[in-house]
Parts: C-alpha cells; sequence; structure tokens
C-alpha cells in the first residue's frame, strides 16, 4: 500500500510537470529526475517515521512489552 501511494504521487507530480510543459511554465529545477528523487525522498523519509513510531511505542508505550522487559529482568536474561 506504502509503494502505491509513492507511485501515485510521482503519477501527479510527472502530470503536473507535462500540464505545466502544455501551459508554457517551466521550472529549471522541476525535472522528471527531480521528481523521482523527491518520491524516493519521501518514501524513505515515511519509513523513517514509521520505525521511529514502531520502536517509540515498543519501548516506552506497550505495557506488554514492559511486562515482558520486567521478567526477562528477573530472570537475569537482560541487563538493567
Amino acid at each position: 500500500m506504502m509503494k502505491d501511494t509513492f507511485t501515485l504521487l510521482g503519477g501527479f507530480l510527472t502530470a503536473l510537470l507535462f500540464f505545466f510543459g502544455t501551459i508554457g511554465i517551466t521550472f529549471d529545477w522541476f525535472t522528471e529526475e527531480s521528481i523521482n528523487a523527491f518520491v524516493f525522498a519521501a518514501a524513505a523519509f515515511a519509513a523513517l517515521v514509521i520505525n521511529l513510531y514502531a520502536i517509540w511505542k515498543n519501548t516506552f508505550i506497550s505495557k506488554q512489552g514492559q511486562i515482558q522487559k520486567k521478567a526477562l529482568q528477573a530472570q537475569n536474561l537482560l541487563k538493567k
């Protein structure tokens, strides 16, 4: 699903590029290469945010994780 979202974003930006070209508006920096680079960067940023949230949630929020951590510490399987 995430890959499809970024494919749609790239398609929209490409369509916008062609639309601007049709009506005579050009930007030197707005090319297919810059669109691909932006979509790649946006996908990498989204993956980073999702992973940081998962780490934060598992470390600080999850009650089951806290219980499991205490149980492992009690059995000396995890450093304090």
